[in-house]
Parts: structure tokens; sequence; C-alpha cells
């Protein structure tokens, strides 16, 4: 195989993704219990035997950097094999900030000299799925591409969100010729949507970004450089078939994690060989996990340190998360050392780290879903969320659609009942 070489894009900050990210980037967020969304790229990195990677993050990288470590949980240490974390320095402005995908990579044109390879491979780190980039790989050297991007199908009334390709299918081919690109049209011509997959001949991508940067900022792959690189190129699609989460908003989010349920479950963890750091938040210095005689639970998926007295249906408990006696979690997702407290009841709630939940409180759910009346734009669906380490007193009722910002204590609640809808900060 070619000597290749990637770039895990890992910097950004979403805000639809709301207090999820006001102190991590988006590909450190918390995901399945164990792992972290970008521990899907590395580990399908680590399956395609690619080991020269480098990961571009930027925005409060502390939970990625010291998640990441020196890259040993995916093999990537030693003579031949390395995992290089790439922030963002100054340079000769003042401050030379990534501005976008393309201008993150243009940054480090020295790292792609350093390590010569023959292609360069870009990827997202902040989606979940299992790809074996190795069929891609062989599919752009049939080709004799100048680049080939990753293509997946979505429904038509989605597709206006996405980067859409139309290519020159053929049957019993993954993928064709790039007829055309569009980044998020209002009249969408394909249901091809981007995978944020990128590879390119080295020389191809170096001449690209030494024509854009540094005479232009903010530059992205999808929005500034395929649409026109399609016509001045062998420009590619390959199409992958398999399952693909896309984690951009809260909904999405707590939806991919309800697909890791069901009696055919679209995520499987085991199956999917998905590698972690398990020194980050000391998971694996936590206890194994302790079900009490009275508890109940149905479809959940229970990790380290979790202590369960009370009934958990559909939901995701992170390493320490406790659920006391009488209390019921429903169809949630509970990151580490939450407590739920006796008698409370949870539904279809997002926790941050460190939350605790009083005692007979209660939380989402409600007839009446009114969406978020400062961001109805991020929570519509019913689901609620709340910051880290945010402790909420006895007997709190919180509606649906609310948003709790981090480290508000007991006594900053006012009142005993939050509407839904509401935003506290």
């Amino acid at each position: 195989m070619a000597e290749i070489l990637a770039f895990v894009l890992a910097g950004g900050r979403v805000d639809e993704l709301s207090v999820l990210t006001f102190d991590r980037p988006k590909s450190a967020l918390p995901f399945g219990g164990n792992y972290r969304v970008i521990d899907f790229a590395l580990s399908n990195l680590m399956h395609a035997r690619i080991r020269q990677v480098g990961v571009l993050s930027q925005y409060r990288s502390t939970s990625l950097i010291t998640h990441i470590g020196n890259g040993a949980s995916w093999d990537m240490t030693g003579r031949r094999r390395q995992l290089t974390l790439l922030p963002p320095s100054t340079g000769q402005k003042d401050s030379d900030w990534y501005k976008g995908t393309a201008d993150a990579v243009a940054h480090n044109l020295d790292f792609i000299y350093e390590n010569s390879p023959d292609l360069v491979l870009i990827l997202s780190g902040d989606h979940i799925y299992r790809m074996d980039y190795r069929p891609l790989i062989q599919f752009h050297q049939e080709q004799k591409a100048d680049v080939t991007a990753g293509f997946i199908k979505v429904p038509k009334k989605e597709a206006q969100r996405f980067g859409l390709g139309v290519m020159e299918e053929k049957e019993g081919r993954p993928g064709g010729r790039l007829v055309s690109y569009q980044e998020k049209p209002s009249e969408p011509q394909s249901q091809w949507a981007s995978l944020t997959i990128y590879l390119f001949k080295t020389e191809v991508l170096l001449k690209i970004l030494k024509k854009t940067h540094p005479h232009q900022e903010g530059i992205e792959f999808g929005r500034d450089i395929f649409p026109s690189l399609v016509h001045q190129s062998r420009a590619f699609g390959y199409t992958f078939s398999g399952y693909w989460g896309y984690t951009r908003t809260l909904d999405e989010y707590w939806r991919t994690h309800m697909d890791l349920f069901g009696a055919a479950p679209k995520i499987n963890l085991k199956q999917w060989q998905i590698r972690t750091n398990l020194e980050h938040e000391r998971i694996q210095e936590r206890q194994p996990a302790s079900i009490g005689p009275d508890a109940c639970l149905d479809q959940v998926l229970l990790t380290h340190g979790c202590r369960v007295e009370g009934t958990v249906k559909r939901s995701v408990l992170f390493p320490g998360v406790q659920v006391e006696k009488g209390a019921v979690v429903e169809d949630s997702i509970l990151f580490f050392d939450t407590i739920i407290k006796s008698g409370a009841m949870v539904k279809k709630t997002i926790t941050d780290n460190g939350v605790k939940i009083g005692e007979k409180a209660r939380i989402g759910g409600g007839t009446h879903v009114i969406p978020n009346r400062i961001f109805p734009y991020l929570l519509s669906s019913g689901l609620t969320v709340i910051g880290r380490n945010t402790h909420l007193p006895s007997r709190i009722q919180v509606g649906a659609n609310c948003i709790l910002y981090p480290f508000l204590e007991e006594d900053a609640f006012y009142s005993s009942q939050i509407p839904s809808g509401a935003t506290i900060s």
C-alpha cells in the first residue's frame, strides 16, 4: 500500500451542542459509555494500518490532549507509528489560529514534508462510524485519481444540510467520477452527502494549499476547494453504505446513542472494535459496576464504577454514575459521576460530568413540549440538557427542552419549577 499520512480534523466547537461543548471540542465529547467521539476515526485508522497521523486541535483542547496521550491506545507509538497533536501556534501574525478545515492543514505543510507521503487522507474527528479506508485507497489508486471524497446517501429531505456530490455511477463500482459538488445547496441535485473524508495525491494537495494559503483565510475544503476542484482535476466519489452517525446537534447526538439499543442495534461497539484511552477519567481504576437487589434494568449500557439501585431503561451510564433506590431513568445519557438521588425521575435528559439531581426531583418529560425559548433551533424534541457540575435541589421540577448551564449550585434555583423551554444560566 502507498505511504499514507492522515490528518484528523478535531479542533472545532459546535454551537448546536450547547453546554456540552462549553469546555471541550466536539471530537472529545463522551460517547457510548467509555468512549470519545474521536475514538471512531482513530480506531478506523488503526484497523486500516495507517500509522502516521496528525490530530488538528484548537478549541479548548485540554480534554482532547489528555485523552489522546501518546497514541498508545490506538497502537500509534513506535519508530514507524506516530500520532502527533498539531495545535495552532503563533506565526508571522500575532495569532495564526486555524480558520477552516483546509486552512488547518495548510498551517501544517511542514508536517507533510517531514513524512513525505504518497497520499494524504483527511478525516473529520466527530462522526460515529466504522469504515475500512483501504478499499477507498484502492479505488483511488485504480482510478488514478487526484482526489477521492467519501459519500453516503441521505434522505432527500435532509440533503440540503450537507455538501453534495453528483457522480457518474456505474453498476458494480463503489463510486465514480465527480461531475459536480455543491456545499449545502438550497435546491439539492443529489442525495450523496460528503462524509468529510478526502484522499489526495500529495502533490495535488500541496499545489492547492500553496495557491490558496496564506492569501485567503477561512478556507474550507467543501465550500472553497471542492466545487472548482471537480472541474480542474481527476476527482472521484467513493460511496459508503454502512452506519454513519451525524452528531452535530443535540437531537442527533441523543438519537445516535439510542441506536446502541434494540434487538438489532445499528451500532455494535464490540464488533466495531473501537479503542479508547482507559486512563482518561480513571476508567481502568474504577470498580466493577454494582447492581442492587431491587434494581430494574432494561436496555442499559452500563460501565465501570456505576451503582444502580433504581430503575433504568434505554439509557447510557458513563463510569461512576449512581442511580439510587426508587429513582427512575429513561431514554437518557448520563456522563461521568452523575448522581441521581432516591425517588428522582429523569426522562430524555443528557447530563454532563458531575451533575447531581436531588431526591424526588422530576427532570424532563411532560405533556406540553415547548421549544427552548432562547434557542428554539437547538431544542424542540423534548430533550433536556444539564451542564457540568450543576446540582439540582430536591423536589425540583424541570420541563422538556430546557438548558441548564454548568456549575449551578442548589441555591441558584429560586423556584421549585422550571417550565419547559427555559434556559437557566
